[in-house]
């Protein structure tokens, strides 16, 4: 479904490259784990898949979906990819929300917006969804500051779904969470990549959480990919140096 192929990304006015020469393919119905430091270029690839790189940044190879090179599009053709075919779950789930704004008044922009629907319809619609990730219809009528940090992530969660995307990137989902908080959330994503036939892609510098629930991780370092594979043989059988100390460093 994804295919990244030699993807060289460099930020405005910047005289090293973010990301260097990555490659790797993400199957249909996969969940795989981009794992890495801050600063190691998960984000970038996230954003550069989205079509979201600041202007003047400058790119390299294909981000291909589905066989369109993302990085050849025009922006009309890439924001109705955009929630509708490709969703992300932001880096803490407050940036997913407008303070003023009832949660149910965001997911009904969203489906106004990308799918036409309005009314009562797209009302019924947000609780729908809520309840698809655990979370009380009622919620609808709550303003973010009014959840918990869990509850909030379920709700991002929620609106990044609401257009029925294929293709879910879900970047540090579990920032700033509980241990017992992240692996429910843990637990519902893999229960919506099953239910919807969803393929994710995860992006944690959390190696443990990643090998918990990945069908493969991708480590990044310093802007490059450095070692791949089942998330059992990398945790016992690491190839690459970068990827032993990672390993050693949670033993």
């Amino acid at each position: 479904m994804l295919e990244i192929r030699d993807l060289h990304i460099a930020y405005p006015k910047s005289a090293s490259e973010a990301v260097r020469g990555v490659s790797f393919d993400l199957s249909h119905g996969r969940m795989a784990g981009l794992v890495g430091e801050s600063g190691s270029g998960k984000t970038t690839i996230v954003t550069a898949v989205l079509g979201l790189l600041p202007e003047g940044s400058r790119g390299s190879g294909a981000i291909l979906f589905e066989g369109r090179n993302l990085l050849a599009l025009p922006e009309d053709e890439l924001r109705r990819l955009r929630w509708k075919e490709i969703a992300l779950v932001p880096q803490g789930a407050q940036n997913s929300f407008t303070p003023v704004k009832t949660i149910g008044s965001h997911i009904e922009e969203v489906l106004r917006v990308h799918l036409g629907v309005t009314g009562e319809t797209a009302r019924s619609r947000a609780a729908e969804l809520l309840e698809q990730v655990e979370l009380d219809a009622r919620i609808v009528k709550r303003y973010p500051h009014e959840l918990s940090g869990g509850q909030k992530q379920r709700a991002a969660i929620a609106l990044a779904l609401a257009c029925e995307p294929r293709l879910l990137l879900a970047d540090e989902p579990t920032t700033a969470l509980d241990v017992i908080t992240q692996a429910g959330v843990l637990k519902l994503l893999m229960r919506l990549k099953a239910e919807r036939d969803l393929t994710v892609l995860l992006v944690t510098h959390d190696l443990p959480l990643a090998a918990s629930v990945c069908d493969e991780l991708l480590v990044m370092k310093d802007g490059e990919l450095v070692e791949r594979g089942a998330p059992r043989k990398l945790i016992h059988s690491p190839e690459q140096p970068y990827t032993r100390r990672l390993v050693e460093a949670i033993l």
